[in-house]
């Protein structure tokens, strides 16, 4: 039976929680997808350094402005409206970027999925922490991280099938017209053209959830709140959860609720966490080897589908890391998770510096296959460690750490800060190899990351096992 004892029912949580997940799922795939086209873009464009940077970078401009616009249209239109958005906006970046014949188009079409990863970033991880049972919010939440992880390795998979396809079809007679264009003769379109399968299924699934009950509490709709929190979590769960809720709404309307109150005393230091953690994640090098993966190892020595193949991998290591994250999280809690792990990315960034340093030491530019294995194996220890701590981590505690009322204001505030750094760190990537050399560019991810590391340890509270109005309590005490 889907109900247990009490009225809970765990089998609708879980499919809810999925659904929102998918909006993970859409969120990785888009922003991993581009590491298979970046250099065949470039080549059909003509592309330069900066305008590849530009290529890889431009949905992150979308993303910026759909993460701080989303918390506050959540909170006027509900969590589950705008994720539909969301689905419509990915739909509509998958099949414009596939079909364009002019540059302009297609980054305007980046543009716009990079909208739709930007809302889903902010409003999947609140939805499903506003729905879970605080005993399994922290294993929920980072679920959606786990899609993610999903997603990125659903577009290497992609991508490597599609070049496979590619090259056997190579020698082919023509005659498949728009297939073959897309499949074969610039299959970096059909890349781009595979998600608008998984965005329809989204923005389908997404009639069948309910809303958010802290949503429907807060906007007056108390009856519909608490049907959603008594089918979750059992009829006495619901009633405490529901007054829970409104003793916070009521105490923050006291004391004026709104984006001036995250700057008050207590509050400004989970501000300035929610920004720390936005910020450090992308400065640990995660996006930049996301986007130009298979790049970095063929600068290792790789072939191309070698290293595409790599690029599979890393994505296996990263569920496999990131499935680990989600067993222990409620049991270990997040400030072990991400600070350990966060230790060991700072040891694998210096250590891939050093490699490529030492192997292209000897002149002519190329690195010896004996080292090309080492930075390969040091890589997958690094995208391990990204899965274990700050990028499970980061979407469960950003959602977390907030008050109920300003919660949608303030992940606009903090998500925001990690697309615009993601924006800088991607954009600049093939420029900073090019002008200081590849090893140069993970020492400096390197040292950045030993600041972050710093920062976690000193600042990030240990919020497991919280209620999120306790979680409010512990900030302004």
């Amino acid at each position: 039976m889907a109900a247990e004892p009490g009225g809970a029912d765990r089998f609708f949580l879980a499919g809810v929680c999925l659904v929102a997940s998918l909006g993970g799922l859409l969120f990785g795939f888009d922003t991993a997808v581009i590491a298979g086209t970046t250099e065949r873009v470039k080549g059909q464009f003509g592309l330069d350094e900066f305008m590849q940077g530009w290529f890889a970078s431009s949905a992150l401009v979308g993303c910026v402005f759909g993460a701080a616009s989303a918390g506050a249209l959540g909170d006027r239109f509900g969590r589950r409206p705008m994720l539909q958005l969301a689905a419509l906006l990915f739909f509509v970046s998958a099949l414009f970027s596939a079909v364009p014949e002019d540059f302009g188009v297609l980054i305007a079409a980046r543009v716009v999925g990079g909208l739709g990863v930007g809302v889903a970033s902010v409003l999947a991880p609140m939805y499903i922490s506003e729905l879970a049972p605080r005993h399994l919010r922290g294993r929920l939440v980072a679920f959606y991280q786990l899609s993610i992880v999903l997603g990125i390795l659903a577009a290497y998979f992609s991508n490597l099938a599609l070049l496979s396809i590619s090259e056997r079809s190579a020698g082919a007679p023509p005659g498949l017209g728009f297939l073959r264009w897309v499949l074969v003769d610039e299959v970096w379109r059909g890349m781009f053209g595979v998600e608008m399968v998984p965005a329809g299924l989204f923005f389908l699934l997404l009639f069948f959830v309910p809303e958010s009950p802290r949503f429907l509490i807060l906007s007056g709709r108390r009856a519909e709140g608490h049907a959603v929190l008594e089918r979750i979590g059992g009829s006495e769960a619901a009633g405490r959860n529901v007054a829970e809720i409104e003793a916070s709404a009521a105490a923050e309307a006291e004391g004026g609720a709104g984006v001036a109150e995250l700057f008050r005393p207590g509050l400004r230091t989970a501000l300035m966490v929610g920004v720390g953690l936005a910020v450090f994640g992308p400065l640990t090098g995660v996006n930049s080897v996301t986007y130009y993966g298979p790049k970095i190892l063929m600068e290792a020595g790789f072939e191309e589908f070698g290293a595409f193949l790599g690029q599979v991998g890393f994505g296996f290591i990263l569920l496999v890391a990131t499935i680990a994250a989600l067993l222990l999280i409620d049991r270990l809690g997040r400030r072990p998770l991400l600070v350990s792990g966060m230790v060991v990315v700072a040891l694998m960034l210096f250590a891939v510096g050093a490699l490529f340093a030492i192997g292209t030491s000897g002149g002519g530019g190329a690195v010896p296959q004996g080292y090309g294995l080492l930075i390969g194996a040091a890589l997958c220890v690094y995208m391990a460690s990204i899965g274990f701590s700050i990028s499970a981590v980061i979407w469960v505690l950003t959602p977390e750490i907030f008050p109920n009322r300003v919660r949608g204001r303030a992940a606009s505030i903090a998500t925001p800060c990690n697309w615009g750094t993601n924006l800088v760190a991607v954009f600049a990537f093939p420029a900073l190899v090019g002008a200081f050399g590849i090893h140069n560019s993970f020492f400096v991810f390197a040292g950045i990351t030993c600041l972050g590391t710093l920062f976690f340890w000193r600042f990030v509270p240990e919020t497991k096992g919280k209620s999120l109005e306790e979680i409010e309590g512990l900030w302004k005490r």
